[in-house]
């Protein structure tokens, strides 16, 4: 009988209701780049339980690190809950689910991969990124996998293995009037499509593109935001407003705006957990539900929110399978009380080359990355970000020269109905311990920068 047998086993004996156990067992290895070399490798492995219990519709929450200590540990949380208050709407921890074998969520290659195999992967993204312009190169490579399990006294029983790498690259230079940046990124859920080398060349090319940039004038712009930078945004800005829990709270820009227009009809965002090479996909959620894609946005109209057990139950509606337990820096962890978020933010594709985008702008700028992005009115929508680096500045359509920070203090929904070409340039994005997404390049009108 295993671990998490004999604890659901002593919950029952103990008369608790409900029990559901979290095992999250993870190897993680870790290459620092520093100074345009191998600083570190870094190799963990972590077993960690996460155990929730609701008695009387008192729920409690506890976690271990030792599995002989599970039973002690319940019996702990147990004594906790008496004191707690009654969640009168709680409707029950799920039961049986089906699991689906889904395409490019875990790789053997990467479950075995050897020490000398990870180092000449970071190896190759340092060299890449070489040239007699760029002074220092910094970055980091993760490599995971994990083994997933969560049963509860329902008869639930899931297990799943995954997969997941991750490189980032800093290029920098100190050649021009100011020192510059640029970055490079990958991510992804098997060896076979993760490019080490393009990481450290879309650096180097942010990078030296950027050498002596030109001060930006204050004044509105066309901006066409690329996908590491829209990926920021779908994290920091977006993503929250299509939580159930803030919707129904009346804390989200789109609050009153369910099933009405809030964007250009062009835009599809999705939030989907079946997508092959997705960080976040997944056949079932971190509480044990059958994940779904979402259309939340729909040919321009607000359509779907997305939501926990807890979040729905509270409202009398059911879960949309967005349960999640999200580990650092990729994957799960055994958090004993799931959050609800998205699995895969991901905006659908249009028909243009970022290119032709460039082409088609008579004043704008090419933004490659974002600082310091943040809500700050999320009731309104009003947001703040930062263009730090790997930015163009654009006239007559072409790219006249690099240019220098910029803040951008502007409005979500303003912003959606404004978004004038999508790009077919789609790429995989995380943002550092935050959401993954999809998403290709987009073009936004009439957006009012400031001049650093």
């Amino acid at each position: 009988m295993s671990a998490l047998e004999k604890a659901l086993n002593h919950s029952k004996n103990i008369g608790i209701d409900e029990c559901e156990i979290v095992l999250v067992k993870k190897k993680i290895t870790t290459v620092r780049i520093t100074d345009s070399e191998i600083a570190e490798v870094k190799q963990n492995y972590d077993e960690n339980y996460g155990i929730r219990l609701i008695h009387e519709k008192k729920i409690a929450s506890i976690q271990t690190t030792t599995p002989q200590d599970i039973e002690k540990t319940i019996d702990n949380a147990f004594l906790v809950s008496s004191s707690l208050k009654a969640r009168d709407f709680w409707g029950g921890l799920p039961h049986n689910v089906n699991h689906k074998n889904l395409k490019g969520t875990f790789d053997e290659k990467i479950e075995k991969i050897s020490g000398t195999e990870i180092t000449d992967i970071a190896q190759n993204m340092i060299n890449s990124a070489n040239n007699e312009k760029i002074n220092t190169i910094t970055g980091s490579l993760n490599i995971i996998s994990e083994n997933f399990e969560i049963v509860n006294s329902n008869g639930l029983n899931f297990k799943d293995k995954a997969t997941y790498i991750s490189g980032i690259i800093n290029a920098e230079s100190e050649l021009g009037s100011i020192p510059v940046s640029g970055i490079g990124h990958s991510s992804c859920r098997t060896l076979e499509n993760f490019s080490p080398e393009q990481i450290g060349q879309d650096a180097k090319t942010m990078c030296i593109e950027s050498i002596n940039p030109q001060k930006i004038d204050s004044g509105e712009y066309s901006i066409i935001f690329e996908p590491y930078s829209v990926g920021e945004l779908l994290a920091f800005v977006v993503s929250s407003n299509f939580n159930f829990k803030i919707f129904s709270e009346k804390k989200s820009c789109f609050s009153n705006n369910f099933e009405n227009n809030i964007a250009v009809e062009e835009l599809n965002l999705i939030d989907d957990p079946h997508m092959p090479e997705g960080i976040g996909t997944k056949s079932v959620d971190d509480e044990g539900i059958e994940t779904s894609k979402r259309h939340l946005i729909e040919k321009g109209n607000f359509k779907n929110t997305f939501s926990n057990l807890f979040d729905s139950y509270k409202e009398g509606k059911k879960s949309s399978g967005n349960a999640s337990r999200m580990g650092s820096p990729m994957g799960r962890s055994s958090e004993p009380i799931p959050i609800a978020q998205p699995h895969n933010l991901k905006i659908e594709s249009g028909d243009i080359s970022q290119e032709e985008m460039i082409k088609d702008t008579k004043r704008g700028l090419l933004v490659g990355r974002l600082w310091y992005t943040y809500a700050v009115n999320p009731i309104k929508g009003d947001f703040s970000c930062t263009a730090r680096s790997g930015i163009r500045i654009i006239e007559n359509g072409e790219i006249k020269s690099p240019g220098k920070s910029v803040r951008i203090i502007h409005n979500l929904p303003t912003m959606l109905k404004n978004i004038s070409a999508i790009g077919n340039n789609q790429k995989n994005v995380i943002q550092w311990a935050s959401l993954p997404s999809i998403t290709p390049s987009l073009k936004a009108e009439n957006i009012s920068v400031d001049s650093i």
